[in-house]
């Protein structure tokens, strides 16, 4: 995306809308697809597939009849099934009195409602799938640690000599015996002051002592989107060797000084590609995750420290590497509802939530930091999508079913007037979620 950055006075708006569209056309044909085959398998006809709204710029009809399209406005997508007025479901009653018999039994409203309840659920679900594979992907090329805990890389820092060599099998570090990269990085915590490390290892059969730089340095792991710390042109990879005028020999040297700035300009200097730079950067006030499942109020700047020496890793068994990318998805849900819990009760502000402004800025941040980071934000999106359209509002998938599952209850479906003024607060009630999502947005960038 760095191409697309430098074209002269749209190029960062391109960097930006270009990600956006291509994570929420991603998302959407995912979501928009899983209704349709599940329809397609319980005989309910589609007549058009969408992605995008307005003017039509591709089209194709397929043998089954059902016409596949692009639209102009890619803020989401459709499937229009037989006898529906419009690609909300909605009933078209004129069009489904003139179907037959066996038509009208082909129509999403002549189906059975079990029928019409697996085809609403089906889109949420398909989003939950993408997740899945997208982070099943990630732990296949990925890898797993190996199961001894083997040295896979480390970061060279300057004016440092690194005696750890890559295929060190580690069998000790600061006198205690270590099973597993974990209590490399236990050992490196347990230190009273940062600095180096007693090493044990075994190498090319047999067993040595050095001594290697501290596991923690002040190192650049992850840099948060619309966070201070992108704002100020922090990159992943980058070693902060002091801030505010104090020397920095550990990642939780950098974290004192940014709690301790009460908000203020930090300068920072910084080793990037060789050479020494500086930078500013301003933390904020923001509200975090505070590691048990609440939040916390603190002054932070939006990175992430990165430990100096990486595990070697070998693939995973599929079904392995499968069961991690269903308990992420189970992860994103948690902290998704967890999240939306704590701004309905008050525990953190309502600025947090984000519009369609704010995840465009996210989604082309993060494409400027790697493919690999792009595709874990669209399995990220794509659960926050499907749980969304599982909330029982009229005109989502949720509320939908809901209806359904009153008509199997009832053995009849609501009324039609029910069912208008129900789509109508509920349509009502997501456009006011959108303009105060978007007006965060504006105002996050005002500020």
């Amino acid at each position: 995306m760095e191409l697309l950055a430098n074209i002269p006075l749209i190029g960062g708006l391109l960097s930006t809308v270009v990600p956006f569209v291509v994570v929420l056309a991603i998302v959407v044909a995912v979501h928009e697809y899983g209704h349709y085959i599940v329809a397609r398998w319980c005989g309910i006809r589609s007549e058009v597939f969408s992605i995008g709204f307005g003017p039509v710029i591709w089209s194709r009809r397929d043998r089954r009849g059902t016409l596949w399209q692009v639209a102009a406005l890619p803020l989401g997508g459709y499937v229009k099934f037989l006898g529906d007025a419009d690609g909300s479901s909605r009933a078209d009653q004129v069009s489904l009195e003139g179907l037959s018999r066996e038509e009208r039994a082909r129509s999403f409203h002549g189906a059975s409602v079990w029928r019409r309840m697996l085809t609403v659920l089906a889109g949420p679900f398909a989003n939950f799938v993408l997740t899945a594979a997208v982070f099943t992907g990630v732990a296949l090329w990925q890898g797993v640690p190996t199961e001894r805990p083997t040295i896979g890389g480390f970061t060279a820092l300057p004016g440092i000599e690194q005696p750890l060599r890559v295929g060190d099998v580690v069998l000790a570090v600061n006198g205690r015996e270590v099973a597993g990269f974990e209590d490399i990085y236990a050992a490196a915590a347990a230190m009273p002051e940062p600095g180096p490390m007693d090493f044990r290892v075994e190498r090319e059969g047999r067993s040595l002592d050095v001594t290697a730089p501290y596991a923690f340095p002040p190192l650049v792991d992850g840099v948060e989107p619309l966070s201070p710390a992108s704002e100020a042109g922090l990159r992943p990879g980058d070693l902060v060797l002091s801030a505010g005028g104090r020397e920095l020999r550990s990642f939780s040297d950098l974290r004192d000084v940014v709690l301790a700035s009460e908000g203020k300009a930090i300068p920072l200097s910084i080793w990037r590609d060789g050479a020494e730079t500086t930078l500013e950067i301003t933390p904020a006030e923001r509200d975090t995750q505070d590691g048990e499942g609440g939040f916390e109020r603190r002054v932070m700047i939006g990175v992430a420290g990165a430990p100096l020496y990486e595990p070697a890793t070998r693939t995973p068994a599929p079904w392995t590497a499968l069961g991690f990318g269903v308990t992420r998805v189970y992860e994103v849900i948690a902290q998704s509802l967890n999240g939306m819990r704590s701004i309905l009760n008050g525990t953190i502000g309502a600025e947090n939530l984000q519009g369609p402004i704010g995840i465009a800025q996210v989604s082309g941040e993060t494409a400027s930091q790697g493919g690999l980071s792009f595709i874990v934000l669209i399995g990220v999106i794509s659960t926050a999508i499907g749980l969304l359209n599982l909330f029982p509002i009229p005109v989502l998938d949720g509320g939908h079913f809901v209806a359904f599952l009153i008509e199997a209850v009832r053995g009849r479906p609501p009324s039609p007037a029910v069912m208008q003024l129900a789509m109508s607060i509920g349509l009502g009630l997501i456009l006011l979620l959108m303009v105060f999502a978007t007006y965060n947005d504006i105002m996050r960038m005002v500020s």
